[in-house]
């Protein structure tokens, strides 16, 4: 993996990157941009991103590479969300918007994927494809469907049964093309129990059991303007993956089988391409294999355990820390962020990342991490991604 920071300083933005680059192959960006706090106001933040979104993208170090998601990180969506039409109209691609605050002390963060050789598609969602795989990358919320009276079990349900509809429209299922969802929660320690009894007999319904698979997944504090949504989803699928390209991370020496305490997502899941494996870690935390949180109030531990974790489901897909692509932090105190912050930056020096104030689902865990990792491979059962 390949990391370096484009720095525009005249804007008083950052931009840290990460590059997969096979020759003659399909080359992959993870792009983090961050606004420095010294910029005042809002307005004058979310100018200076898009400023340098557009030198980025005409960079030639992206020459051909096309935005295939994106999701912005608010620190205040109610009165901030309506202003990011420009910014979703300049990257035309399906992007999430979500009140995270960045806790660098900026208003907005960006976190961006791109790729080359990708075609875009519409049939009825967006996509982009490549070598047959269509990939959708969906985002959604109830907040035109829903009165305030709803709750959050019920709003969960109508975005898995709309998705799954979205999906079998287009010959995919969510149990065998789903790779990846988040869950954002608007108050988490009230609602979250809402959506594990939603998705738990969804995904009954659906034929995700114990002795299946689930999905890889995180679920953590978000919202948007509308304060009647308490759920937001994001859903990454692939149409035309062949049997055997998807498989599913446990490090059971570590962590312990998410149903044993209730909730139905994997730890984690890789995809085999021709050319590459790709590793998506679900929002993961300072947990035993019982279930049990460790190390409750330390977070400088919880940090370790964490990584530990992490460590453990990668190497179960035979990768490191040095195939990492991007890293998104969760932490429930803002205070904890400096100690926190120091301790990524040593761990993961070059790896794009971003630390966000985001209640994890138990009140005892003061930190998760999720990230993405890409390896090259050798072999040629599969059609290259």
């Amino acid at each position: 993996m390949n990391y370096l920071v484009k720095s525009y300083d005249e804007l008083g933005i950052d931009a840290e990157i990460s590059l997969m680059d096979p020759v003659g192959k399909v080359k992959e960006f993870q792009v983090i941009l961050h606004v420095s706090p010294q910029i005042i106001g809002f307005f004058q933040q979310i100018i200076s991103i898009q400023s340098a979104l557009k030198l980025l993208l005409k960079d030639e170090l992206l020459q051909n590479a096309v935005p295939v998601s994106a999701r912005c990180f608010l620190s205040d969506a109610a009165n901030q969300q309506s202003h990011i039409s420009t910014l979703s109209e300049l990257l035309d691609c399906t992007m999430c918007i979500v009140q995270q605050p960045p806790l660098d002390g900026s208003k907005l963060a960006l976190w961006l994927q791109l790729q080359t050789h990708v075609s875009r598609g519409n049939d009825g969602l967006p996509y982009y494809e490549h070598n047959s795989y269509h990939h959708y990358y969906t985002s959604a919320d109830c907040g035109k469907k829903r009165s305030i009276s709803e709750d959050s079990y019920h709003q969960t349900l109508e975005l898995l049964e709309e998705y799954e509809v979205q999906l079998v429209e287009r010959g995919c299922t969510i149990k065998r093309d789903c790779i990846r969802t988040w869950f954002c929660v608007r108050d988490v320690d009230v609602n979250y129990q809402g959506i594990v009894k939603a998705r738990r007999e969804n995904f009954i319904q659906h034929g995700l059991t114990k002795d299946t698979h689930y999905i890889a997944s995180t679920g953590i504090e978000g919202s948007n303007a509308n304060p009647q949504v308490k759920v937001l989803m994001d859903a990454y699928a692939i149409r035309g993956l062949d049997e055997g390209q998807i498989r599913f991370l446990y490090a059971k020496d570590n962590l312990n089988p998410t149903y044993e305490y209730g909730v139905t997502f994997e730890r984690g899941v890789y995809v085999d391409f021709g050319d590459r494996r790709k590793v998506y870690i679900s929002g993961t935390a300072s947990i035993n294999n019982k279930g049990e949180i460790m190390y409750p109030g330390d977070v400088v531990k919880q940090v370790h355990r964490t990584w530990d974790n992490v460590e453990a489901l990668l190497n179960e897909a035979d990768c490191t820390f040095d195939d990492i692509a991007q890293i998104i932090v969760y932490l429930r105190d803002v205070a904890d962020y400096q100690c926190v912050k120091e301790m990524f930056d040593t761990k993961f020096a070059n790896v794009p990342n971003g630390i966000l104030l985001a209640p994890i689902c138990r009140a005892g865990w003061l930190v998760e991490m999720e990230c993405i990792a890409i390896k090259p491979i050798q072999q040629n059962k599969y059609r290259d991604l």
